[in-house]
């Protein structure tokens, strides 16, 4: 299919790019944030998740219900969401580390494009807080640098520390995140050919509370059965992937709350994984493709269950920018169109505390051409992207 796109006259000059990816065609056009207060507009169309038809204004970057005089009307039609969040991501990271700040901002504009106006960032080697007063770029909840053991995960992406340095790891990153720190839970062990643990429970326990103590939730990254029991046993807020969850952690995480972020994108990938460690690590290679076999069953039960789910992309590293809409798709097939849109915006939206489509709240919106429960390949598509009350993206059907 071919798309273009169409904006209303006033909300600054436009530049498109077109290009193809996973058998769409799309015309990106990207509109310049204009100088000054935001613009007072005007949508109208069905507002999700509440299914209702109604107005929307738009004023100094909030919304309001009520009506704002002059207000130009952008939308009459549509299908209005909460801007979309994606909740795993690495702002600044690439395969080989850090990025420079200019490549920085080309991932979040990236992000942004794609509808994606909330980002938790899972640890970045670059300080990226020079992103975070731009209004013209996503929100970014950072998480500091990962933490992992030395030799024991991807080469410049992480402070490494062995165990007895990770309590006051963790509570320099904490001090130096958003409120999340994130640790690296399993790994490829040489010795023994497999995904291990890195950190003791007992220490990983210790470093959970101080963390706590400073403010923040932990998360981390778990291929292994063992590590994301180990962890959740051990009282940890959030699981990254989480493939090897069994029957009694997904219970005990559903009964806690603790969050899944299962990162559907990065799992197409293990196959590649085991592939490229089969001839040194053929243990490692049959563990990783079991849990690809089975991960819509495993993370299928965590939906059932109780757990609450979000979309991430693992953007950065292995992936580029931009890849919401793929992680949607994906989710779909897990738990449905409906489950799948609220992980990757108005249930998304609340857990990382900022709000949806309320009165007085930042006016960070999609919209859509069509109804993205029934047809969900519709979030590739959002017809309006708009970030704290200025248009900055979007595409018409034509």
């Amino acid at each position: 299919m071919t798309h273009r796109h169409d904006m209303p006259p006033g909300l600054g000059p436009l530049t498109s790019l077109t290009h193809t990816h996973d058998g769409h065609t799309h015309t990106h056009v990207r509109s310049e944030v204009p100088v000054g207060p935001p613009q007072r507009l005007r949508l109208r169309g069905v507002v999700l998740p509440e299914g209702e038809e109604r107005d929307l204004w738009l004023h100094d970057g909030v919304i309001s219900f009520e009506p704002v005089a002059d207000a130009i009307t952008i939308a009459t039609e549509g299908w209005i969401m909460p801007g979309l969040v994606d909740a795993h991501c690495h702002v600044g990271l690439e395969s080989h580390g850090a990025v420079s700040a200019e490549r920085a901002e080309e991932h979040a504009v990236t992000d942004r494009e794609a509808g994606a106006l909330l980002l938790r960032d899972a640890g970045s080697p670059l300080d990226t807080r020079f992103l975070q007063d731009r209004e013209d770029l996503p929100t970014i909840i950072r998480a500091g640098r990962h933490i992992a053991r030395p030799k024991r995960y991807s080469r410049n992406f992480a402070e490494e520390v062995e165990p007895d340095q990770l309590v006051d790891e963790v509570i320099t990153q904490a001090e130096r995140g958003d409120g999340w720190v994130k640790i690296v839970g399993d790994w490829i062990d040489r010795d023994a050919g497999d995904l291990t643990p890195l950190w003791p429970t007992e220490v990983a326990k210790e470093a959970i509370e101080a963390a706590h103590e400073h403010g923040a939730r932990v998360t981390a990254h778990c291929f292994d059965e063992r590590s994301v029991a180990e962890l959740v046993d051990a009282g940890i807020d959030g699981i990254e992937h989480g493939t090897g969850l069994d029957d009694d952690t997904v219970a005990a995480m559903a009964q806690r709350q603790v969050s899944l972020v299962p990162t559907m994108i990065n799992l197409e990938n293990f196959p590649q994984f085991a592939a490229a460690g089969e001839a040194k690590f053929p243990r490692y290679a049959a563990h990783i493709r079991a849990l690809h076999a089975r991960r819509f069953e495993t993370i299928g039960k965590a939906v059932d269950a109780g757990v609450p789910v979000y979309a991430g992309t693992d953007a950065g590293g292995v992936h580029g920018h931009g890849l919401i809409a793929s992680e949607i798709e994906l989710l779909a097939q897990v738990g449905g169109n409906d489950f799948a849109l609220g992980a990757a915006s108005w249930n998304a939206r609340r857990w990382l505390g900022h709000p949806g489509i309320e009165e007085g709240a930042p006016a960070d919106i999609v919209v859509f051409a069509e109804d993205p429960r029934v047809t969900i390949a519709t979030v590739r598509e959002p017809a309006l992207i708009i970030l704290n009350g200025r248009v900055v993206g979007g595409s018409a059907t034509a």
